[in-house]
């Protein structure tokens, strides 16, 4: 089996059909207070960015891999690597599941490929992510997969109605 799959699910690199998923998800501003912007992408935005997706990890400091539901055949979310630092081998982690699949376990599973994929292939030695305090789900997926609160980030986010939410860190060594 694919390193990048299970039974269930599988990651893979983004594809020019996914230019409308990707629009949908970085133009709701729901999620712009976590995503850290504050206005729309364009199509021609995405594309460029889908485009740009063949350079290594290594050359552009993150990766996006969609999540595909297999017994569907559609793509349900994306979970992506950021700032990657292969000197000091970490990366921050970030996922996203479509809110019709959320709480089935599905992102629990793409932690875990993605866990065995950045420690076997990028040899990353260390994950990270940045949660909001009242984020009660990430924190419960995060920690079911063996990340460590580290830490709080006072009035770290600024939300749209311009109040301010404590962030936790949380770290996983691989």
């Amino acid at each position: 089996m694919n390193i990048l799959e299970n039974d269930k699910i599988k990651l893979r690199a983004t594809e020019p059909e996914d230019i409308d998923f990707i629009y949908e998800l970085e133009n709701n501003s729901i999620f712009w207070d976590i995503a850290d912007t504050n206005e729309p992408y364009s199509k021609y935005i995405i594309k460029e960015y889908i485009a740009y997706s063949n350079k290594s990890i290594y050359e552009k400091k993150q990766q996006r891999l969609m999540i595909d539901l297999k017994c569907e055949k559609k793509t349900i979310g994306c979970i992506d690597l950021y700032n990657f630092d292969p000197i000091h081998e970490r990366a921050g982690v970030g996922i996203f599941i479509d809110t019709k699949y959320q709480r089935k376990g599905f992102a629990f599973e793409a932690l875990t490929i993605l866990k065995n994929y950045t420690r076997n292939f990028l040899h990353i030695h260390q994950l990270y992510c940045y949660i909001a305090i009242d984020n009660e789900a990430s924190i419960h997926l995060f920690k079911k997969a063996n990340f460590k609160e580290m830490g709080i980030l006072k009035d770290w986010i600024k939300t749209y109605g311009k109040q301010y939410k404590d962030v936790g860190i949380f770290t996983l060594i691989l």
